[in-house]
């Protein structure tokens, strides 16, 4: 009976260990295959191309910008309008840094309220978006962003006279942009602490914060920042939770840059007054309050 109750025990035993050796093949397996892959669940170019600026934003041109890699990116640059709802302080641009997703296509409706308030516009493209060369990294778009700053000042925008206007992972790029070349302004619409705070969310099973090679550290960035920052957010938003942006708006409210903190409470990440008058209208104040 001895030996057999033995024999059972070792049995259980022995399958106990298969069972925990496979389950560690396929989490490591798991964990290998998104590590190779995980730039394309962070990023979702459209990389189709766009037609040319002007066909959809009359006065509007196309420019290219010149990365210190050696790409070159397409980009849309669009005048300041003159119509009775322009901005008093005039000479003021507008840099646009694009989500993680589609191209500069589905930006034409922002670009339009920015003009009509007085604002110059640069709606930029990162790479391997838009019909651009190259795929994204973190190196990559802060690359980018330089190359965008750069094309600006040759427009005669220098950076004391852009607004630096993020749109989710764009507040990634321009709140590490402002410490390369410090703006007049930071906008962060729809903004996160950092990248690994919003995979956590959603992949809360995984390891995120050891598997991430992109970090985008906004909130360090606005920590040491000494830029007007205007923050705004909506409460229903399914990509970036909410409490995150609060968290970067507490964070520059901490560090006494925090000029406005817009909070929609019905909106999610993605809808349209996100794109609309209710951001232009808060670039103007924001304009205004750092007048």
């Amino acid at each position: 009976m001895d030996g057999a109750r033995a024999g059972t025990a070792g049995g259980r035993l022995r399958r106990r260990l298969v069972t925990l050796v496979i389950g560690g093949v396929l989490v490591g397996g798991t964990v290998a295959m998104l590590w190779a892959v995980q730039r394309q669940l962070v990023y979702f170019p459209d990389t189709s191309m766009v037609p040319p600026a002007a066909e959809v934003l009359p006065g509007g041109r196309d420019v290219v910008l010149r990365t210190e890699d050696g790409l070159e990116l397409g980009a849309w640059f669009v005048p300041a309008g003159t119509g009775t709802d322009a901005h008093p302080d005039s000479g003021m641009a507008v840099l646009v840094a694009p989500g993680n997703g589609g191209n500069r296509l589905g930006r034409v409706g922002i670009a339009e309220e920015l003009r009509e308030r007085g604002f110059a516009v640069l709606l930029m493209d990162y790479r391997g978006y838009g019909g651009n060369p190259g795929s994204p990294s973190e190196d990559g778009l802060a690359a980018d962003a330089d190359a965008a700053v750069v094309a600006l000042a040759e427009a005669g925008y220098p950076p004391e006279r852009t607004v630096y206007l993020g749109e989710s992972l764009g507040c990634a790029v321009v709140a590490a942009l402002q410490d390369r070349h410090r703006p007049a302004a930071v906008f962060l619409r729809s903004p996160f602490t950092e990248l690994a705070d919003v995979g956590a969310h959603h992949y809360p099973w995984l390891p995120v914060g050891a598997l991430l090679r992109d970090r985008f550290p906004v909130a360090d960035h606005v920590a040491d920042s000494d830029v007007p920052t205007t923050v705004l957010y909506g409460l229903r938003d399914s990509v970036v939770p909410a409490g995150l942006s609060a968290e970067v708006a507490d964070q520059a409210e901490r560090a006494d840059v925090l000029v406005e903190r817009v909070v929609l409470p019905e909106a999610d990440h993605n809808d349209p007054v996100m794109f609309g008058s209710v951001v232009a209208d808060a670039v103007a104040r924001l304009v205004s309050a750092r007048a």
